[in-house]
């Protein structure tokens, strides 16, 4: 082995001796056994290992379940409560009390990391309220400021695949139950690394006996809330629609279908294959349902119970997918864009606030369809763009509803300060139904809200790399030619170098084009992916779809290019 190995197995060896975890343990011993007859594999992945420690950033932490210090593990979700509450504890009033309460979902570890957590805490003097069993994420945004907690803690990967895990932070208070953002990641992150650098994982005070346990009552409060959303005396009947649902085998389940039964609606078809928790995802490559075959199971069978609706929560339930009948596609079904779901969604919002008088504010991040800003003007209400996730779209003063393209909605602020794919998919039933009392469908509604603000087309090209360095490069590279995706004739926003006001400096590129379209360029947050989102809004539907469709051929060629690949993506 060379010297730079020594000292990765040295590093290696150090960890394995505070190893609380047996199985990452045995799994780390067994990694050394393999470096030490220098196989190259092994070799490779111990480097990655011990290559530095993930970040905690506004998305928390969130990587590969195993051992090393760039993994998800029970030794770096120590250090992560251990610094969490060191950063609680200093910014809390001398003395005051302060009360942290933790979620878990269905994927492996999860309660693990949860419980460490709960006992860490409540071992450092801080009240940890530990939320029993397995709930979706918006339960626990929910009990931020249902319980009045300092911070919530939610264990989770959400969609990402079945080998990862991660761990979301949210402040009460002055942030409403909202996800962190700057300056408190980075605050957060030099706790955690502090802890690190300075405290043994067996020193780490734990107190398992003080962690208070909250029971069922908390996920009644939140479904008895969200069925508030709806009006009582709609006179609409909620049993004309027969839906299908599909919770992905997460936790949605649980949740989703108590409130609709609690809100009047039939019991939804739900997915066989995908109605338990199950933290392999048997039946899907990637547990989201933005990709490619994994609702395939649901138009099965929707199409065989003659449904009407489909509706689909990734594991964690925060994000929702739409489907609906489509007689001229394969499957018989057409999912929605998560852009026209959000303009179906706020449209609905914004005609009722506007009927009633209200004033507020709809907010979308800034790669999410322009079209919402029509919606707002003609309804007299304020429009906000935000950086992209849901730690932003929440905070806007006077907020009515948000939503983000990549299928994320918040439609009832009041009760969670982030996006819920419950209830958005309680606010969806409730329009297919009240549609279909007019003679209508949600396709139908997507077209009069054309007619009536204009046409929105919008796509998305997701380029999934083996790396975030691979990212990185092509970034950086779209950064020095732009035009290789739109060719000369464009305008360049760049958000790192010279955001706009009101925005942090962000890894994102903004193009215009002479024909009105707008590309928008940055990394995914949370996997090695490009991610670009292209968007025109016409009063004419069809220069709004050419503008679009030629701006993403040409992205398409701009994007093989540099990547030095003649067969395109």
């Amino acid at each position: 082995m060379t010297s730079a190995s020594n000292r990765v197995v040295d590093q290696a060896l150090a960890w394995l001796a505070h190893d609380p975890d047996p199985v990452t343990r045995q799994e780390l011993k067994a990694l050394l056994d393999q470096v030490k007859a220098d196989d190259d594999n092994a070799i490779s992945d111990l480097d990655a290992r011990f290559s530095g420690h993930l970040t905690f950033g506004t998305a928390g932490l969130r990587g590969v379940l195993g051992a090393g210090p760039m993994r998800m593990n029970r030794t770096v979700v120590t250090h992560a409560a251990h610094g969490l509450g060191q950063y609680l504890t200093e910014r809390a009033p001398d003395g005051a009390p302060i009360s942290v309460v933790i979620g878990a979902d269905a994927r492996t570890n999860s309660d693990v990391f949860a419980q460490d957590t709960a006992d860490i805490l409540s071992g450092m003097g801080i009240r940890a309220l530990r939320i029993a069993g397995q709930v979706p994420t918006p339960v626990l945004a929910f009990a931020v400021t249902y319980l009045d907690a300092d911070a919530g803690v939610m264990v989770t990967a959400s969609h990402n695949p079945p080998t990862d895990n991660g761990y979301k932070v949210y402040l009460g208070g002055a942030d409403r139950g909202s996800q962190i953002i700057p300056p408190a990641d980075r605050d957060i992150h030099a706790h955690i690394m502090a802890s690190h650098d300075t405290v043994r994982v067996e020193d780490v005070p734990r107190s398992k006996d003080k962690v208070e346990l909250i029971g069922p009552e908390l996920v009644n409060e939140y479904i008895r809330q969200t069925a508030n959303l709806l009006p009582e005396d709609d006179a609409v009947d909620r049993t004309a629609l027969r839906i299908c649902y599909t919770p992905l085998h997460g936790v949605g389940a649980a949740v989703f279908l108590p409130l609709l039964e609690q809100t009047g609606f039939a019991a939804p078809v739900v997915v066989r294959e995908q109605g338990n928790p199950d933290p392999t995802f048997p039946t899907v490559a990637f547990p989201n349902p933005e990709e490619p075959g994994a609702l395939d199971l649901s138009f099965a069978t929707a199409t065989s119970h003659s449904c009407d609706l489909i509706i689909a929560h990734d594991p964690d339930a925060d994000r929702l997918a739409v489907a609906v009948p489509n007689g001229e596609s394969a499957s018989g079904w057409e999912m929605l864009s998560g852009n026209d779901l959000g303009v179906l969604l706020l449209a609905d919002i914004a005609e009722r606030a506007h009927r009633e008088g209200r004033k507020g504010t709809l907010a979308c991040s800034v790669v999410s369809t322009p079209m919402i800003s029509r919606l707002a003007e003609h309804n007299g209400l304020s429009f906000v763009a935000t950086p992209t996730g849901f730690k932003w779209i929440s905070r806007p003063e006077g907020l009515l509803a948000g939503f983000e393209e990549a299928i994320g909605y918040l439609v009832n602020p009041e009760t969670v300060r982030d996006k819920d794919g419950i209830s958005a998919g309680l606010a969806v039933i409730h329009l297919a139904h009240r549609l279909h009392a007019r003679g209508k469908t949600l396709t139908d509604r997507l077209h009069d809200i054309a007619e009536t603000y204009g046409a929105w087309a919008s796509d998305t090209i997701s380029l999934r790399l083996d790396t975030n360095q691979e990212v990185d490069h092509l970034m950086n590279s779209i950064r020095h030619y732009p035009g290789s995706l739109t060719g000369p004739q464009h305008t360049v926003t760049d958000y790192q170098s010279d955001p706009p006001m009101g925005f942090p400096a962000t890894n994102l590129l903004e193009l215009t084009t002479p024909e009105a379209g707008r590309l928008i360029v940055r990394p995914s947050g949370t996997e090695p992916k490009l991610k670009i989102y292209l968007d025109a809004v016409n009063d004419q539907a069809h220069i709004a779809h050419t503008v679009v469709t030629q701006m993403a051929q040409a992205a398409r060629q701009g994007i093989a290019t540099l990547l030095g690949n003649s067969e395109g993506v």
